[in-house]
């Protein structure tokens, strides 16, 4: 009887909580949405317009409920996948784009897990990236997230630093570095200005092998990209092309997921891009890491993971060095970390819940909790709990010692 009592408190309290956050994002919307009237008056003779067979390839089965972070977070159709897809679909057929539609479209991580198991072959975050594009033409967005255009597009990262981006590396060592090369580092903007620590250690490694750095990288874009700026996002790229054009780069390797993803799915041409795990896999040999003391478990990044495959890479670093004790749900059925797809800056709350949740998968009796993207030490830090995230470089970096 104290069980059954306990279990509906807690539904009770879930309940309670769900409706909590959906009364919040709600209120954050309409704080937040922004829409002038000039943009209006520009855009409202062409319509709303997204690829519809790719809308159409969900058949609304809601495989995807089972799997959604968000929904399971907050509980509301709307921040579903099938609930996204039925908006979108509503747009397509002529409802009337608004902010209202926001608390669905600008909540999806575009973590992907929908797209690994829909049976019908969706792919969701494709349409909802295209959606938000659509939504940004009719001057639809959230606060949050033209805020974050503006820095870019104003400082070339996504903090609004007007710092060197090479501030991490000494000026006697900048000109030692080649002005030509086949191969360059893409730091990022966490590692460049949050995590500069990250930045040192990985180039301390990649310089052994005649890497070069960018004389001067912007953002990658996927900030942009991921939340529907994408004619700003082509100017970033362009830009950033012609900084690897002048060092005659050919490869570039990045520590950073999101930047991976976009450097090798979103940026035209013939780049050939290497995550830092997969470069470091590559080089165990040449590495000489020291076997340490310590039993670790790791999270998959989406942009890493399901967007790209690339799971055993990150697997064999740690194995070379320590043990590694898996954590629940892992793979292609990693949780998000909530950090992505433009949620951590549009709707904080969501983001750190889910990123709560990814910290329950941590198992008993590990040192650290490693991953390989900044953006992922940075939302499942901000989590709290009593388990250190660091990235996969400290890692090595500590092996190296």
């Amino acid at each position: 009887m104290k069980n059954e009592k306990t279990k509906l408190e807690n539904e009770a309290e879930g309940a309670k909580k769900q409706a909590e956050m959906k009364a919040k994002a709600e209120t954050e919307n309409e704080k937040t949405a922004v829409k002038t009237e000039t943009e209006k008056e520009k855009t409202e003779t062409k319509p709303f317009e997204v690829d519809r067979r790719s809308v159409y390839k969900c058949v609304q089965c809601g495989t995807c409920r089972s799997v959604c972070p968000v929904f399971e977070a907050v509980g509301w159709e709307s921040a579903n996948t099938r609930g996204r897809m039925l908006i979108i679909k509503s747009l397509l057929e002529g409802r009337e784009a608004s902010e209202d539609v926001l608390p669905s479209l600008a909540t999806c991580t575009t973590c992907g897990i929908c797209a690994a198991k829909c049976p019908a072959g969706a792919n969701p975050p494709e349409v909802v990236e295209e959606a938000r594009s659509e939504l940004v033409r009719l001057g639809i967005t959230t606060e949050g997230q033209e805020k974050l255009r503006s820095t870019i597009t104003i400082s070339g990262n996504s903090f609004g630093e007007s710092r060197d981006r090479l501030h991490w590396l000494p000026e006697a060592e900048r000109s030692k570095l080649p002005e030509k090369s086949d191969y360059v580092y893409f730091v990022g903007c966490f590692d460049s200005y949050r995590y500069p620590e990250f930045a040192k250690k990985t180039f301390e490694v990649l310089q052994h092998f005649g890497v070069t750095l960018l004389p001067d990288e912007h953002c990658c874009a996927s900030p942009l990209l991921r939340t529907g700026f994408r004619p700003d996002a082509e100017k970033v790229m362009e830009h950033n092309l012609e900084q690897i054009r002048k060092v005659g780069a050919h490869t570039i390797i990045t520590g950073c997921a999101g930047c991976y993803t976009t450097l090798k799915n979103n940026y035209p041409g013939n780049l050939r891009v290497i995550s830092l795990p997969e470069f470091l896999a590559e080089h165990l040999g040449d590495l000489k890491l020291k076997r340490l003391d310590l039993t670790v478990s790791y999270h998959d990044p989406c942009h890493l993971g399901r967007h790209n495959g690339i799971y055993d890479a990150p697997r064999e670093v740690i194995k070379a060095i320590c043990e590694l004790k898996e954590m629940k749900n892992i793979r292609e059925n990693s949780r998000c970390c909530g950090g992505g797809g433009g949620v951590r800056i549009g709707y904080p709350d969501i983001s750190l819940e889910l990123a709560k949740k990814r910290i329950e998968d941590v198992p008993e009796g590990v040192d650290y909790l490693v991953t390989s993207c900044p953006l992922c030490v940075r939302n499942l830090g901000d989590a709290g709990g009593d388990i250190e995230v660091i990235d996969i470089i400290e890692l090595v970096a500590m092996a190296l010692e």
